[in-house]
């Protein structure tokens, strides 16, 4: 499969998923914003924007209203769920030949009806259908494709893009001093409520609702679960068993972050969680960047073989 395909490929798993995750988080918190009058919403909406990326200068005043444009339906903000999803529409479109026709439809019609502006009693209703736009994608690409490189390729930038999303998730837990999202509040906004009350059996508390979406090995939104997940289909995209370790890059530094989720107390982490979590995404986008390197050379230098005399 060529480099071009395989990288696009990738990216539609990472964008889809970045929408809904991006979806999530700004569900979560705009309307924590709406109900609490004791935050400092400016404060609060630049620590968000923060969170997910963004910079805004010192002189603006940001509002609920103005991050729900910045972050939901601004097409030229990178951070936005706008801009996901007409990225993932356009790297469908590099890939046209290689994913199926449902696909297509999908990202296509979920690009066109992407709308400009959002009222703010709106707000829930567009999430909710970013949510179901998301699921719709995977759900078609989970049940029409082979599972051979181009659904590993897909796969691997979800999962890649999944521990991302909930690192941020988990990261916006402290974004206030004086208030924050509930527990409850952050496992419903990626659908663990229900998960974590069959495991844990109890009304969830800090320790118990960071571990279960930090290392649950069995929910598919936790972060253990998705490094695990991008370990194996960087093995399946490259089987080889060397008898001295992980030569690849990407593997290797998945492998890492793996052992210190496992091995670090959950306590330390929860008491540091911000600092944790941007520590985490520093290292999933260095797995990215090798996974590029190993897979998308961008600056491979053409070499001219002559023909044999």
């Amino acid at each position: 499969m060529l480099s071009r395909i395989a990288e696009s490929l990738f990216w539609i798993g990472r964008y889809i998923e970045r929408a809904d995750g991006t979806a999530r988080i700004l569900d979560v918190h705009l309307q924590l914003l709406l109900e609490d009058p004791w935050i400092d919403e400016d404060t609060a909406c630049r620590s968000l924007v923060s969170v997910m990326g963004g910079e805004v200068d010192d002189d603006v005043t940001l509002s609920r209203s103005s991050v729900l444009t910045m972050l939901a339906v601004d097409r030229d903000n990178p951070a936005s769920i706008a801009s996901s999803i007409n990225a993932a529409r356009e790297n469908a479109r590099r890939a046209r030949e290689i994913i199926s026709t449902e696909l297509w439809e999908c990202l296509n019609t979920t690009y066109t009806r992407t709308p400009r502006r959002i009222a703010g009693d709106k707000s829930h209703e567009f999430f909710r259908w970013v949510h179901e736009r998301t699921a719709l994608a995977i759900g078609v690409t989970e049940s029409s494709t082979s599972r051979d490189d181009p659904w590993l390729f897909f796969a691997l930038g979800r999962a890649i893009e999944r521990t991302d999303m909930t690192a941020r998730l988990l990261a916006t837990r402290s974004l206030t001093e004086a208030s924050g999202p509930s527990w409850t509040t952050i496992l419903r906004s990626c659908g663990a409520f229900e998960a974590y009350l069959r495991t844990y059996r109890g009304a969830p508390s800090a320790r118990n609702a960071a571990e279960f979406l930090l290392l649950d090995r069995l929910f598919p939104r936790s972060v253990m679960f998705a490094v695990s997940a991008g370990e194996q289909y960087l093995r399946a995209l490259d089987p080889s068993n060397d008898r001295v370790g992980t030569r690849d890059a990407a593997s290797r530094m998945l492998g890492q972050v793996r052992a210190e989720l496992d091995y670090r107390p959950i306590a330390e982490t929860i008491a540091d969680l911000p600092d944790q979590m941007e520590e985490l995404q520093v290292q999933i986008s260095g797995v990215s960047e090798a996974i590029r390197q190993r897979y998308f050379p961008t600056s491979a230098v053409p070499i001219w073989i002559g023909e044999n005399s």
